[in-house]
């Protein structure tokens, strides 16, 4: 699909901005472009709105003009748009794109008001004898914001995965397990205590240093909430150059929703199976000409298809965007979560085998929670030096803080469930504190050396955690359950009183400086290269609190993590790469000689193809990689040594996998969505483990396919959705690996069987209001996800939800 551009200079320069200029990339907020000398801004009017497409979709970078003059702008993501400074009176507005018919609109402006005029754009087969200028970019065009630099993933040597708004709202996505369903080779590794989804890639589980939100590490100790997002962004592999100590497989960023200099807004209810609701609402407006604000929010309540387990979530999401000048921005977003839900650990293991017992059966107590409050503020100040130039500062704090309180999990602490499915309950608590705060800046832009191309970025960071975590004395026998037969034994319903045992203060300081180039050697051969530094120091201070003795641990590393990758384009929308890059991973323990172990080195190789099909309609990309940790810390075996303590780098994990994507753009009221992964991470060297065995948590397959319908055609039924999403989790195994240094070891692995789970929804929407349901599971499908052989948490069974929104 193209955009119609007339041949007025000033309305293709209104085209290109959005484009050219990263300053509003970054902020998301609408494009608007004067161009025309105005004199007194009290005594003018301005016009906004939003342009839809008759099923309702955003229309993107449609061109509105002012009949007459020179003034123009282009809308948004989102199709909204803002006209400023317009003299009052009446004026046209001239509203086109190729493939949709032409509108003109009169509108009235009054000085110091701010009109509103909101349009839907139909098809037109006729042709338009004008300069076409391609008018909207594929998902391999436009730059993922975690990246630090605007770089295309076409130009990039690594696999990016982005799911946008659009496709979150068609699935009436909840948790970030259903986002990541549409991202092959992401995917939930487990779930522990029916609180948090772990999250894994390409065999390497992902902890809150991969963890982003808008760019800034967050806690995942909590499932996240997904109704303020805009987008989420997967950087697949390694980008150690980036954020330094991070895991192999990739990184997360959510993006949450940006102010807007326009009035708007949102409210909706959702409803759903087993007395779930959940109100929300979204508020946007510009309280001048220079300063835009955004809250959004949303209450949750909910009970679960577990007995006796239920949840209530608070979440605020403010931010305000503020331009200082004409090249200097401020952000400041802040967020509030507070997450309450009964403690679940699921069903439970005997002999590391699932048990025959219903999926609603809950195990734990009925007063036992989880609970969770987090709260972080990232300010970010961008400043365009030149056009090609710009720096950027951010820095945030986050505050979070959880309280578990309930049963112990089932086969902790040596307490197993024994074969007649009697299992000796005890009660544990454990409190953590933690804080953290971060700084970075960095510089980027564009120059050339000749005919060579280059955009640069040169920056440093430095953050730190302080994570205080208290233990309470365990009561380690509460009462006994039978998990086949819950009746069987009185269950005890009160609350035991537990007091605090240990105190672990565990400090990390981390700083890093990191440059990066990609270099156009010519106009189809591309080289990207980066090295970064980084230091870490580590530590901990245990402490006993009925004597008050303290013993403190401390560490520190640095290393340099290189980057290296070549692009070839042998046309435009084809890009094959190849890439080197390296990270590292901490250890903890000492070496025979008593001294800190270094750290492990991760090396990871790729190759791809990337490519934009029909115009940029489809977008098809396959990549092939390895990833080793040649250097895995594992218990030293010198002289007869069995203490865990003791460690030596003498173990290899290696990774080896494909990854397969496609994505389409809308054509004729249907766009679809589908990739493929194969994963095999196994032990290619231990001497703990038995060499060749797979990893835990990790399905070899996994696969995703999503098809989406909008009825176009004008009159009844215009703006029909339906929609069907299929992903599919092959086999994986929890439970513990064998133990090849303990005789007669009593670990085993359980295997979880591959599932499919299918998902249907239809949702009527239109410019004012959108009335959504879907149905999850459809096939009530029967898996698990679970972590060791302690957390064991079926899947959820079929589910219907629906949802009625109102947007102004």
């Amino acid at each position: 699909m193209t955009i119609s551009i007339r041949t007025n200079a000033t309305i293709f320069l209104s085209l290109l901005l959005p484009v050219l200029n990263p300053c509003h990339a970054i902020s998301r907020s609408v494009p608007t472009y004067i161009l025309a000398n105005d004199d007194d801004d009290n005594q003018r009017g301005s016009v906004h709105g939003r342009i839809v497409t008759q099923d309702g979709q955003p229309a993107a970078y449609v061109s509105i003009t002012v009949k007459g003059t020179a003034k123009g702008t282009t809308t948004a993501d989102d199709g909204s748009y803002h006209l400023r400074h317009l003299a009052p009176g009446e004026h046209t507005l001239v509203v086109s794109f190729v493939g949709l018919q032409t509108q003109e609109q009169t509108i009235t402006v009054t000085a110091g008001q701010n009109a509103q005029l909101d349009l839907t754009l139909t098809e037109t087969a006729r042709q338009l004898g004008e300069v076409l200028v391609k008018g909207y970019k594929s998902t391999n065009q436009v730059p993922v914001t975690v990246g630090k630099v605007a770089i295309k993933p076409m130009d990039l040597p690594q696999s990016v995965a982005v799911v946008e708004r659009d496709v979150l709202d068609r699935q009436q996505t909840l948790r970030l397990s259903d986002v990541l369903a549409n991202t092959n080779g992401v995917y939930i590794s487990g779930s522990t205590g029916g609180f948090q989804e772990e999250i894994s890639a390409r065999g390497f589980a992902f902890g809150s240093s991969n963890t982003f939100k808008n760019g800034v590490r967050f806690n995942n100790g909590v499932m996240p909430e997904v109704s303020s997002l805009e987008r989420v962004e997967v950087l697949k592999g390694s980008s150690a150059i980036l954020f330094g100590n991070v895991a192999a497989g990739g990184i997360l960023n959510l993006v949450t929703k940006k102010p807007r200099f326009e009035s708007g807004g949102q409210v909706a209810m959702r409803v759903g199976s087993f007395g779930f609701y959940k109100p929300s609402f979204d508020v946007y407006t510009g309280l001048t000409q220079n300063i835009a604000v955004r809250l959004n929010g949303t209450y949750e309540n909910s009970r679960s298809f577990r007995d006796d387990v239920r949840g209530e979530r608070i979440y605020l999401n403010p931010s305000i965007l503020a331009k200082i000048g004409t090249r200097t921005e401020l952000l400041v977003e802040a967020d509030y979560l507070r997450d309450k839900r009964t403690l679940d650990f699921g069903i439970g293991a005997i002999n590391y085998a699932i048990p025959d017992v219903p999926r609603n059966r809950f195990l734990g107590t009925a007063w036992g929670y989880n609970q969770v409050n987090q709260t972080g503020v990232t300010a970010t100040l961008t400043h365009r030096l030149t056009d090609q130039w710009q720096v950027r500062a951010t820095g945030g704090l986050q505050d979070f803080s959880s309280d578990q309180f309930g049963t112990t999990r089932p086969n902790a602490s040596s307490q197993f469930i024994k074969t007649n499915g009697d299992w000796q309950r005890g009660i544990q608590r454990t409190q953590v504190d933690e804080k953290y705060y971060i700084g970075q800046i960095d510089l980027t832009g564009q120059f050339s050396t000749g005919t060579i191309k280059h955009t640069l970025l040169i920056g440093a960071d430095a953050d730190s955690y302080r994570t205080n975590t208290t233990a309470f004395n365990p009561l380690a026998k509460y009462d006994t359950i039978n998990v086949f037969n819950p009746a069987k034994y009185r269950l005890r319903t009160d609350i035991p009183t537990l007091t605090a045992r240990q105190l672990t203060q565990a400090p990390i300081d981390r700083a890093g400086v990191y440059v990066q180039d990609l270099i156009a050697l010519t106009n189809k051969l591309k080289v990207l290269a980066g090295v970064r530094w980084s230091y870490q120091q580590t530590g901990s201070t245990v402490t006993t609190l009925n004597d008050n003795k303290a013993t403190t641990t401390s560490n520190f590393d640095d290393a340099f993590t290189p980057r290296f990758g070549l692009v070839y384009q042998p046309r435009e929308t084809t890009a094959l790469f190849v890439s080197y890059a390296n990270s590292f991973a901490l250890n903890t323990g000492v070496d025979v000689a008593g001294n800190a172990l270094p750290p492990s080195f991760i090396n990871q190789y790729e190759a791809g193809i990337k490519n934009d099909l029909f115009n940029g309609l489809l977008s098809a990309n396959a990549t092939v990689y390895q990833i080793k940790n040649s250097n895995l810390a594992q218990t030293s075996l010198e002289n007869g040594n069995t203490n865990a303590n003791i460690k030596e780098l003498a173990g290899e994990v290696t990774s080896r996998g494909v990854e397969v994507d496609v994505k389409s753009k809308t054509i004729r009221g249907f766009s679809f969505l589908a990739g493929y992964s194969y994963n095999e991470t196994r032990y290619t060297q231990s001497n703990t483990y038995i060499v060749g065995s797979l990893l835990r948590y990790n399905p070899n397959h996994t696969a995703n396919a999503s098809l989406f319908y909008t009825l176009q055609r004008p009159g009844f039924g215009q703006g029909l959705q339906l929609g069907f999403t299929a992903f599919y989790v092959g086999e994986r195994q929890a439970g513990r690996s064998t133990r090849v240094t303990v005789a007669n070891d009593t670990y085993r692995l359980i295997e979880l069987p591959a599932y499919t789970q299918l998902n249907a929804s239809v949702g009527y929407v239109r410019a004012r209001y959108a009335i959504r349901a879907n149905v999850t599971n459809l096939l009530n499908q029967l898996s698990y996800n679970v972590h060791d052989d302690n957390s064991i948490n079926p899947i959820a069974p079929r589910q219907v939800s629906a949802t009625l929104s109102w947007n102004w």
